[in-house]
């Protein structure tokens, strides 16, 4: 089995394990080709069928149910893919499990069941996945009194069920993936949303996606929920998290920016519809991105050419001949606004007596997919409504269906149907506008097929992918009236228009086009996983794997002596706070010592050498700190003011930005001091500074943990506020500062390598060391590879005070005091007399 020895993973099973591969174990010879990697796709229910059989072994007879989500999103997918998943709800509570069935259906089906006792199970889906974490996912936000609790009240056996049942996939999991083979693990859903850590724990190198099929709330709707940092925390551990829209994606991040002060390298166009977050974890890359799912259009085909399809298109055709059918299919919860549809209904056959005798609406409810009591009330509401709806006309005006109602059933209803009806006042996507779509046009009946109208909620997460839909909110009872009363009267011409742009789309997003493109992305986002050394850190749910680069290590005067004395040209950069001086609360302390100006003194002393502090501060302060360094160059605020020694003008990034316009009461700047000050009147110990061309906040004499909690509020405050204008916001130690675009130490240090080079003095050594450097890493990083600003061979020794996971510097130091040692060690080496004779 694929696993085994091979495997970084830990609880492996051995060799004699009585779990068999999918295929026999065979010797490779010197001409054999290596198995290929294998998909494990991991959702909560294996896409099975179970039938109860007398005559079979386990009392159950299995198949593949064509209809399951996670079965369908494995189309696009390289082979084998393997499956685990609990084991359909018929057979779940009445088949002993047994290292015999595991087998069976592993060998058979590519299925690996979790075996979930009865009370296991019922925690952790009936319970917190869809009693509390479901909801929450919606919008709906947690109870604040006891009183209020109801059922959305966070309960912590339900919790702890649902941290066993994650765990219990985790195990399974590691028994068939191998990720030095290539392997790779696709989650679906919210309900295994702890999996990807349990697995980075015991797997740190698998590679694993997550693709989310609810919505994701808003930041503000994290703030009472008791394990919010581990929920986000849990997903982030995965490589990759996937997606329907990109309002969820960014909620997402701004969540985890907000609650975690997790950091967002950066925001691209993937080309598809959606954007590429990448955020930070801990050293490795997070890729955040949208994904279209589809439907399985072979499946869809299928169901329309089976006998079952066929004998209801001819009842359906019989039942509602010369009137306008309308379809709606819904499961039976409050979310998704059948009650809202049924008054939509009401309203528009007692505004138009006409179409009491056109119109009939056919609403199929699916059975509820976790127990309790809202269900029923909605069916409840449901039925009174439309008995009062039927009392209007002489014949049935809205039909209820009670499911399940099979998938053939289904589709010659959308196949019949001339609209169909989506209310929604919350989902994650809702495919059936596309099944509807899919049928319309698929269809071979002479009675049915052809162009329809599709009316949606603008909730539903596919509004944003059906152009041709009309979309509305459904709580707008007239205005949901009026929708309806359009998609029935539309003109033919405008009806095959808006359904040409629908199945255009949904040709080109089918749910393989969903899995290939999950799939490339997914390996793209774990291509360095290898390569990568992690350490654990914490315990439980706090674990966390830091991440760092194979050749990461501690910077000795040792690694930099033998480049540094060869060099003809060099450049060293300095950072400031917390590089050449500690982070202190007392700004008055921060001013640099008398080593530190000797030090620097002695490295601009030697004709070789290019020295320059690089630091957020204003230029008059660094100035007046450092005027006994005549020969010193200043990069201040960012590098938006350069000067290259004490007595040189400052020079300006004038095409990069411009100075702040004092008492302005409009743009980035006003909205920025607005937020600043009010955050500096709620957080004592905080203070506001404005510089010539930026502003900050700094929080490092606030309390210690209502300072961070208010830093990631601003920051989450100001990335929202400030979207699309030209500036940017960065959260770094103690401070929350806003610069205008363009303007960071990467583009400071990029200007003075190029005028380096145009003076024809480009280095072939520099020495980087920075506390908040990453900007000026990643800048020498582009600039060794382009090797257009540096000497042909130049060495570089970026290094980071702390050591930082995922930092783009191969070396670090452990403090400023340390940086202060490597700067005499530097000197000592250039030859300094002063520096030899202490």
């Amino acid at each position: 089995m694929q696993g085994s020895s091979s495997s970084p993973c830990v609880n492996n099973p051995s060799s004699s394990s009585s779990l068999a591969p999918p295929a026999p174990v065979v010797v490779l010879g010197a001409a054999d080709v290596p198995p290929p990697p294998r998909r494990v796709v991991a959702a909560h229910r294996l896409p099975l069928r179970a039938s109860p059989d007398p005559a079979s072994p386990f009392g159950f007879t299995f198949s593949l149910d064509p209809d399951a989500l996670p079965l369908q999103l494995s189309r696009g997918l390289p082979a084998p893919v393997t499956y685990v998943g609990t084991l359909p709800p018929a057979a779940a509570g009445e088949i002993v499990p047994s290292d015999d069935l595991d087998d069976y259906l592993l060998q058979n089906y590519s299925c690996l069941p979790v075996h979930l006792a009865g009370d296991l199970h019922r925690d952790f889906y009936d319970g917190f996945c869809k009693r509390y974490l479901w909801p929450l996912l919606h919008y709906l936000r947690p109870p604040f009194t006891p009183a209020d609790a109801g059922n959305l009240r966070f309960d912590g056996g339900e919790y702890a069920a649902f941290l066993a049942a994650n765990r219990r996939f985790a195990d399974r999991v590691i028994q068939v993936v191998s990720p030095d083979d290539g392997d790779l693990v696709v989650v679906h859903d919210y309900h295994l949303c702890f999996l990807p850590a349990i697995l980075r724990r015991k797997c740190p190198r698998a590679g694993v996606g997550l693709f989310l099929h609810s919505p994701f709330p808003s930041a503000d709707t994290f703030l009472s929920v008791p394990v919010r940092f581990e929920l986000l925390r849990g997903l982030l551990n995965a490589d990759l998290l996937g997606f329907h829209t990109s309002d969820y994606a960014r909620n997402f991040a701004s969540s985890c920016s907000r609650h975690l002060a997790a950091g967002i390298n950066a925001t691209t166009s993937s080309g598809s519809g959606g954007g590429i977050i990448s955020m930070n974890y801990h050293g490795r890359a997070v890729q955040v991105r949208v994904f279209s799912v589809g439907v399985d259009m072979g499946r869809v085909r299928a169901a329309l050419g089976s006998p079952e399809a066929a004998a209801k298109a001819r009842e359906i055709a019989d039942a509602y001949r010369g009137r306008v059918l309308m379809v709606g299919v819904d499961d039976l919860d409050h979310l998704k606004g059948v009650t809202l549809k049924l008054l939509a209904m009401e309203r528009m056959l007692e505004a138009d007596a006409d179409m009491r005798r056109r119109v009939v609406l056919v609403q199929i409810n699916n059975p509820a997919r976790s127990r309790g009591a809202g269900a029923d009330a909605v069916r409840r509401e449901a039925e009174r409504i439309k008995d009062r709806i039927n009392r209007l006309a002489a014949a049935p005006v809205v039909v209820m269906v009670d499911g399940p109602v099979p998938m053939p059933v289904k589709a010659a209803y959308y196949a019949a149907a001339d609209c169909c009806v989506v209310a929604a006042v919350r989902d994650g996507l809702n495919r059936i506008p596309y099944f509807y779509t899919a049928c319309r046009e698929e269809s071979s009946s002479p009675v049915s097929g052809g162009a329809g109208a599709v009316v949606v909620s603008e909730f539903a997460g596919c509004a944003a992918t059906l152009g041709g839909a009309i979309r509305v909110n459904p709580c707008d009872a007239e205005a949901l009236a009026a929708a309806m009363r359009a998609a029935v009267t539309m003109g033919a011409e405008e009806r095959a228009a808006r359904h040409r742009e629908n199945y255009g789309y949904l040709r080109a997003h089918d749910a393989a086009a969903w899995a290939r493109a999950f799939d490339a992305a997914l390996e793209v986002a774990c291509r360095d996983l290898p390569a990568m050394r992690f350490v654990g850190a914490g315990f439980g749910m706090t674990y966390r794997a830091m991440a760092y680069r194979p050749a990461f290590q501690m910077l000795a005067a040792a690694h930099v002596r033998p480049a540094y004395r060869a060099a003809a040209r060099r450049l060293v950069l300095l950072d400031y706070d917390g590089t050449l001086v500690a982070e202190v609360s007392d700004e008055r302390e921060r001013a640099p010592g008398d080593l530190v100006i000797r030090l620097v003194n002695e490295l601009c002393g030697d004709p070789k050498n290019a020295v320059f502090i690089v630091s957020g501060r204003r230029r008059e302060q660094l100035a007046a700190w450092f005027a006994p360094c005549e020969k010193l160059g200043i990069c201040a605020e960012h590098g938006y003011f350069t000067r290259w020694s004490r007595d040189d003008p400052w020079q300006v990034m004038s095409d990069k930005a411009a100075p702040l316009v004092r008492g302005a009461t409009s743009g980035w700047e006003a909205v920025a001091e607005h937020a600043m000050r009010h955050y500096t009147e709620a957080t004592p110990g905080s203070y506001m500074e404005v510089k010539e061309t930026a502003m900050a906040w700094h929080y490092q004499n606030a309390d210690p943990v209502v300072g961070p909690c208010q830093a990631r509020e601003l920051h989450s405050h100001l990335a929202s506020a400030l979207a699309g204008e030209p500036a940017s916001i960065a959260i770094g130690t103690h401070v929350v500062e806003v610069n205008p675009k363009g303007v960071n130490k990467g583009v400071a240090v990029e200007a003075l390598l190029a005028a380096m080079a145009r003076r024809g003095k480009s280095p072939d050594c520099v020495v980087c060391v920075g506390n908040g450097g990453e900007a000026m890493f990643a800048a020498l990083e582009r600039a060794s590879k382009a090797g257009s600003a540096l000497a042909a061979g130049a060495s570089v020794f970026a290094c980071t005070v702390g050591k930082k996971a995922g930092s783009a510097a191969a070396f670090y130091v452990e403090e400023p005091a340390d940086v202060v040692g490597l700067l005499a060690a530097l000197a000592r080496c250039g030859g300094s007399p002063a520096v030899q004779a202490e």
